[in-house]
């Protein structure tokens, strides 16, 4: 557990929290596909964010390292819920799939089509073109170097497009995370 802060440093924590939570939500949002885990993952960050608050305010980039924490956070839920559908699906493998092809908003098509990138690729994408970070920011927050950060982003993008059809493509893609940075589940704050 980390240290007790005093009340300059709590004000500074509150600070912290009130300044970035909502984003910091919003991310969460985008990276697992479920608004209503948003806020309990970005809490959870902010908590450990928290018991560690001497070395995060210590840190050359603070906010670089609470995203990274949402982060790892949504890539153990994305783990998590993996395995258990897989236990589900082999419970129930005897029942028949039923394929629907509803006619949903790009949006929609969007945040599915990122639930099927592989999660750096997602989180690339999702940083770069949904938060508009540099790629050193982004590179930052995942851990990973910029040279990284462009490849994944690169690939990430080319794989939209090709789920979501060339036509468009990645005009749709900008729009759909513009907008779905507003539905982000997350509070105002």
């Amino acid at each position: 557990m980390g240290t007790v802060v005093g009340d300059a440093a709590s004000e500074e924590f509150h600070a912290f929290f009130e300044r970035h939570y909502a984003e910091l939500s919003r991310l969460a949002h985008l990276l697992t596909g479920e608004p209503d885990a948003a806020d309990d993952l970005a809490a959870d960050a902010l908590l450990a964010l928290w018991h560690r608050w001497d070395r995060v305010r210590a840190a050359d980039h603070p906010v670089a390292y609470a995203r990274g924490v949402v982060a790892n956070l949504a890539r153990t839920r994305i783990r998590n819920a993996v395995r258990e559908r897989r236990r589900i699906a082999l419970f129930w493998s005897h029942r028949e799939e039923k394929v629907e092809t509803p006619d949903v908003a790009g949006v929609v098509d969007v945040q599915e089509a990122l639930r099927r990138l592989p999660f750096r690729k997602r989180a690339c994408v999702v940083l770069r073109h949904a938060f508009d970070l540099s790629e050193k920011d982004t590179a930052l927050t995942l851990g990973v170097s910029v040279g990284t950060v462009k490849s994944q982003t690169s690939r990430g993008m080319a794989e939209l497009q090709r789920l979501l059809g060339t036509q468009g493509g990645e005009r749709k893609i900008h729009a759909a995370m513009a907008r779905g940075g507003a539905v982000s589940g997350g509070r105002n704050r």
